[in-house]
């Protein structure tokens, strides 16, 4: 009995320490801020002290965007703000943007000239772009962040509810309700009379835009109750609001307060009281009319994203007579329920869709007025490399899948190919479309400048609209990780899946752009061969002491050759001219022609020189040119020490097999391979080098 008493009290002692422990994980300090309520005095003195809780809509969302901070950068002579909200790195990175920095720029200027008052607040926000170019993940992004801002201090925003014993109102509310919150979650402000509201608070010496801030009249409900009780109380407005409890309101999409979402679905099944409200016909019989606010439920997507955010998935597609909805409700920020009168509204309207169902809006004359209420951002596709691969690494790391790994340049070649069926065809007879892709990712070519770049993508204004979605990407790369036994996927696993994918593609029209497609992939095939070839001469050349000392000869004898000296030999002390043997056998490495190996050496010394100026030495790492040269000169220099044959071959001498360990090691080092997976690379490059496919 004793021993049953003791080891309850065990495991009470344990539960209580696992509560306990709970308890400290959860802030309840941030609770009760939260959940602060108060008279509509407490608040008044709020907005004395702090005026910017009695923003509107699109100023909390410029604010919330602002709050992140900014970084400047510029590509191709021109300044690009990167905003680091679209980072959501208070989200773990889930829903970040990459890539889209000009589209996200427009965006965030159209927010801004709404946050002033400009007349873009009085226009519907329109996302437009190909299937899977992140127009969603923007509005789910911008919709998330809201929610995380307004529980914060920065972004506290406020609404009331009526409280009314039943025995003073019992006229008002015949069933009994006491409390009654307002169900557009309104601002508190809007119960001053708009008649006094303004120069009540310039007497307060609260700073406050009335242009575009606190212009709005209260909703059919609250202002039947205000009514009401101004009869009862005759014109005693203190009276009035002292049934008021003011409260802080915190948005959320799945509590449907401040944010919104509406979705087309069927025409028959669907009709305007989805966005406005609808009539409560069981309180008809309590309150004797259809046209009594208090039968009618406000809970219609524009009600309920009031103060917030509404998000219209797929806009364009909804039916004619939700779309004239849209036009009261973005220019005049009023609705129409049914019954009652014009309604103001305080929201971001923000609609996305897809080229086909844009191109209908163009085309349909009745749709005029609201193309001219609407501004439309394009979101591309992304078209810069490193970005394109930035977004399949944050689905496809090391964090996320367990128990396979992903060979080297996977990701990269299934980013190069989406990227490739995005780019229009150079207009230049000598830039094949690999070198735009390079030249958009940053990479330099000789003859091209930054200018040229900036006028390649002036030149192709569909680019990004058009082509392979990362969606489609995303798939494949997932089947290939489920659909071969091996632990790991490479390069070729993945283009093998995307190639065979397009036979059922449904956005692929007609067999000339599935044979396109099917030969980009081709041209991701060579490159790929080409990168990973480089990688085997470089981890075969990777002898750090060797290249070092082929840089200080070659540099020995750049600088005598510039300066018209001669070079000393160290072996047998006598001075001769320079080795031009040697210079040249380097230079060609890297495709610079007789006539211009003195201005390549000349930029050497040059550059030597600007870093001596500077009290920094020389290192060849800092010059890719030079640095590619010298390996595959060493390269070239040591391929007979080791047969590159034999990097695969069972049958190896010790000698050897110490070398192919050293190989192997370096790709597996510098290079992220495994030991499954450097062997593929190595068997695939010794096989291409059996065949002589390799450059000189």
């Amino acid at each position: 009995m004793a021993a049953a008493e003791k080891k309850k009290r065990k495991s009470s002692k344990s539960n209580n320490s696992l509560l306990d422990h709970l308890k400290s994980l959860h802030n309840i300090e941030d609770f009760r801020e939260q959940h602060w309520e108060g008279s509509f005095e407490d608040y008044l003195e709020l907005v004395k002290k702090n005026p910017t809780i009695t923003r509107n809509a699109f100023q909390r969302v410029y604010d919330m965007i602002m709050e992140c901070g900014t970084e400047e950068y510029v590509d191709n002579k021109k300044k690009i703000v990167r905003y680091n909200f679209f980072k959501a790195e208070k989200f773990g990175g889930e829903d970040a943007v990459f890539g889209l920095d000009i589209p996200l720029m427009r965006l965030v200027n159209f927010f801004k000239s709404a946050a002033m008052g400009y007349g873009t607040e009085k226009r519907v926000l329109l996302l437009h772009g190909p299937v899977g170019s992140a127009k969603s993940t923007i509005a789910r992004l911008l919709k998330r962040g809201l929610e995380e801002y307004s529980r914060r201090p920065e972004g506290a925003l406020y609404t009331y509810y009526w409280k009314i014993p039943h025995e003073e109102a019992s006229d008002l509310y015949p069933n009994g309700i006491e409390i009654m919150p307002c169900p557009m979650h309104e601002e508190p402000c809007n119960l001053i009379p708009v008649d006094i509201r303004e120069e009540f608070f310039k007497s307060q010496g609260v700073d406050i835009d009335f242009n575009t801030n606190l212009n709005h009249e209260l909703c059919p409900a609250c202002r039947f109750v205000f009514n009401h009780l101004m009869q009862k109380y005759d014109g005693d407005l203190s009276k009035v609001l002292s049934h008021i409890h003011v409260k802080r309101l915190i948005l959320s999409e799945k509590d449907r307060i401040g944010i919104g979402t509406f979705q087309p679905k069927d025409e028959k099944n669907q009709d305007s009281t989805e966005l406005t409200g609808d009539i409560n016909y069981r309180k008809i019989a309590i309150y004797g009319s259809d046209s009594d606010p208090r039968a009618f439920n406000f809970d219609g997507e524009f009600n309920i994203s009031n103060r917030g955010l509404i998000e219209f998935i797929e806009m364009l597609k909804l039916d004619v007579a939700f779309l004239y909805d849209l036009l009261g409700a973005s220019q005049e920020h009023k609705i129409k329920p049914k019954k009652f009168a014009q309604t103001d509204i305080d929201l971001v309207i923000l609609g996305h869709t897809n080229e086909a169902e844009y191109k209908k809006l163009v085309n349909n004359e009745f749709m005029e007025a609201l193309r001219d209420r609407t501004i439309k951002i394009d979101i591309p596709y992304v078209t810069r490399l490193a970005e394109e691969m930035r977004i399949y690494k944050r689905d496809f790391n090391a964090n996320k899948i367990k128990g396979k790994s992903i060979a080297p340049h996977t990701l990269e070649v299934a980013a190069m190919w989406a990227i490739l069926t995005r780019l229009e065809e150079p207009k230049k007879a000598n830039l094949s479309l690999l070198q735009k892709l390079k030249l958009y990712d940053g990479k330099s070519l000789p003859g091209y400048t930054e200018d040229s770049v900036k006028e390649l993508r002036k030149s192709a204004t569909r680019e990004g609209m058009e082509g392979i979605s990362p969606r489609y990407v995303q798939d494949k790369i997932s089947n290939a990780l489920v659909s071969n036994t091996r632990n790991y996927v490479n390069p070729f696993m993945v283009l093998r899946e995307l190639g065979s994918g397009l036979k059922n593609h449904s956005l692929i029209t007609n067999d000339e752009q599935r044979k396109r497609y099917l030969e980009l992939l081709d041209v991701v095939k060579q490159e790929y061969e080409d990168i990973i070839k480089n990688e085997v001469q470089r981890a075969i050349s990777a002898d750090e002491e060797s290249i070092t000392r082929l840089c200080a000869n070659y540099i020995d004898n750049v600088k005598a050759y510039t300066q018209k000296e001669k070079v000393r030999n160290p072996y047998t002390g006598q001075y001769e001219e320079p080795d031009e043997r040697l210079m040249r056998s380097i230079e060609e490495k890297i495709d610079i022609p007789p006539s211009r190996k003195d201005d390549f050496r000349r930029e050497v010394m040059n550059y030597i020189g600007a870093l001596a100026v500077e009290g920094k030495t020389f290192d060849y790492r800092t010059n890719e040119r030079l640095h590619k040269a010298l390996e595959l000169k060493l390269f070239e220099d040591q391929k007979d020490t080791i047969r590159l044959t034999s990097l695969v071959s069972n049958v190896v001498d010790k000698d050897t097999q110490k070398k192919i360990d050293i190989v192997r090691a370096r790709l597996i080092r510098d290079y992220g391979y495994t030991d499954e997976s450097v062997d593929d690379v190595l068997n695939y490059v010794a096989s291409i080098f059996a065949r002589g496919d390799v450059k000189n």
